[in-house]
């Protein structure tokens, strides 16, 4: 392994904005006219940038608040704006130490209030909220969907080529960005 390593990913982590959102690095300044969110991904995934993150987002900000589950958190970047955006109360689920620490030392630095926790979705107990996030692979999304209970579900981490078989569920609309895919979902 060369030299350096650990630091040379950050010149690829930029900051992005999304709406009224800026999302970034702990190393950049958010401009003071919109919503910082400031993520150090440590060994979780999620900087905010990938095009999965960015559509789930952009339907955040249209969506009523209220309780917010977001299964797979990473780094914590989706409960973390969801927070700064008026969610509440705001849960956080992975299965990866990782991600769970840097969920919670994210939202730290953020101020936002977040119950971060590790569990496998597929087998813990979920919490009822009005909307769940959900930007994961397409199995995991399909797998879990007969679990949640929730009026709502943003379900992203897939092709715009494919497109999640979710019983109980009917699509309300669909966002692409590139080749990536996102979706709003309503209780049947």
């Amino acid at each position: 392994v060369a030299p350096g390593w650990e630091h040379r990913w950050r010149r690829f982590h930029r900051a992005v904005v999304i709406g009224p959102v800026w999302v970034g690095p702990p190393w950049e300044r958010p401009p003071t006219s919109l919503t910082p969110v400031v993520i150090d991904p440590g060994r979780a995934f999620g900087t905010g940038a990938h095009e999965t993150t960015r559509l789930c987002l952009s339907f955040l900000l249209d969506l009523p608040r209220g309780a917010l589950l977001d299964l797979g958190c990473g780094a914590g970047v989706l409960a973390i704006a969801a927070a700064a955006l008026g969610y509440a109360p705001v849960v956080a689920v992975d299965s990866d130490e990782a991600a769970v620490e840097a969920t919670r030392t994210n939202a730290g630095a953020n101020g936002a209030s977040i119950d971060v926790r590790r569990a496998d979705a597929l087998v813990a107990r979920l919490p009822e909220v009005d909307t769940v996030v959900a930007n994961i692979a397409l199995p995991v999304v399909s797998a879990l969907a007969p679990r949640l209970r929730t009026r709502r579900l943003v379900a992203s981490g897939y092709l715009g080529s494919e497109t999640p078989r979710l019983p109980g569920y009917r699509r309300l609309e669909r966002r692409t960005d590139g080749e990536w895919a996102a979706d709003l979902y309503v209780r049947a």
